[in-house]
């Protein structure tokens, strides 16, 4: 039996404001092309399907029609687990079409129906987070780590117990799945902290050992979070943070009864990479504008200055390259040397730039200075007047 396990589409998710929703599509077209291609009989989403609770109409109709292609009118096992950013009543709104293509959305008992039959498989039982099926005529037993161990829980902090084991069998094939955080120090990159949000944090060391492979959803880099376990995150499918370099991945597995699974990582497209720019001025920030201009990016622009980026050097750089979402300046020291002055010796002029300059590391502007001599001349007037 073939299965490929993915995680973390975070549906709707936007960047600074600007819609990913045309970086999402293209995932998910490609997404069933591997599923095609590779003739996989499952697929396991390990949850965050959408980014919130109240995803836009966009991302349900990019969610609904891609898993309705993957099932194939019941031809494909479709398994999915709820993720700390996912609503439930958002999966499972079309509970009649899940139905009728086997769609299975766990955490939710009432759309599970027991000893269904689907064209290229069937539902032999459900009960308390764990799902026996079979495909192309072998069993499969699949268990929701976050239902099995966390769901009741309050403290998001939860030890396994030894009747989990007793649910994997001999003659099946054993899968664990679930939207939790591995209590290990590599556990960085999620989108939120794992102590919040509903998803629950175990010990690496409390992972169900008679698991074949432990499909984990939450955080965003793909990883094997054991030596001795098959436990794999799968990260998320496109780069969502600007501080994060890896490849986006997916794993398609291999697996037989009692036998270790043929796990295969296959590498995705970055749709549209972010990209951070370190300039050393303004200069070197709009060359990298012209270079990168036939780019389809989003960027954040780190420059280097010793005085306030002027508005239409900002417009320039905007109108070279689209999807800049930040520019910002990195201003550099000033040196100031202090030399002991008698005050009376400097003209308010001087007194005035001297000043500018210490707070401000770069000296007033010739407009601004035009306007505090204008302001001290006035000045001036009204003293003498009064005098």
């Amino acid at each position: 039996m073939r299965f490929i396990h993915t995680s973390d589409w975070h549906l709707g998710k936007a960047i600074s404001g600007n819609s990913r929703l045309k970086e999402q599509e293209q995932f998910c077209e490609e997404f069933i092309n591997i599923v095609n291609k590779n003739n996989v009989d499952m697929v396991i989403i390990a949850g965050d399907i959408f980014d919130n609770y109240e995803p836009s109409l966009g991302a349900l109709k990019l969610f609904y029609d891609t898993v309705s292609k993957l099932a194939n009118n019941g031809s494909r096992c479709v398994l999915i687990v709820p993720g700390d950013h996912d609503n439930i009543d958002r999966l499972t709104v079309a509970e009649c079409l899940s139905k009728e293509q086997g769609i299975i959305v766990l955490d939710n008992i009432s759309i599970i129906d027991n000893k269904v039959k689907y064209n290229g498989f069937s539902i032999v039982s459900y009960k308390e987070g764990c799902i026996k099926l079979n495909i192309n005529n072998e069993k499969v037993t699949v268990i929701d780590l976050y239902y099995t161990y966390g769901k009741n829980n309050t403290s998001k902090k939860t030890k396994i117990s030894d009747t989990v084991e007793e649910k994997f069998k001999d003659d099946s094939i054993n899968i664990a799945v679930g939207h939790i955080c591995i209590n290990t120090p590599e556990n960085i990159d999620s989108e939120r902290s794992p102590k919040i949000g509903g998803c629950i944090v175990i010990d690496k060391k409390d992972l169900p050992n008679k698991a074949q492979y432990i499909a984990l959803g939450h955080l965003h880099n793909a990883q094997k979070v054991s030596q001795n376990m098959n436990a794999y995150y799968s990260g998320s499918p496109i780069q969502y943070n600007k501080e994060s370099k890896d490849k986006k991945s997916l794993y398609i597995v291999d697996i037989e009864i009692g036998s270790d699974p043929q796990i295969s990582q296959i590498y995705l497209k970055n749709y549209k990479p972010i990209e951070v720019f370190e300039c050393s001025g303004i200069k070197d920030a709009l060359r990298k504008c012209e270079d990168n201009k036939d780019r389809d990016i989003w960027s954040y622009f780190e420059v280097k200055t010793n005085e306030p980026i002027e508005s239409k050097d900002i417009i320039r750089m905007r109108k070279l390259l689209k999807g800049i979402i930040e520019i910002r300046p990195i201003m550099v020291s000033y040196n100031h040397e202090e030399h002991e002055t008698d005050i009376e010796e400097k003209s308010m002029g001087k007194l005035f730039k001297s000043f500018y300059k210490l707070n401000n590391n770069n000296e007033p502007k010739g407009e601004l200075m035009d306007l505090f001599l204008d302001i001290l001349s006035e000045e001036g007037d009204l003293n003498n007047e009064t005098n």
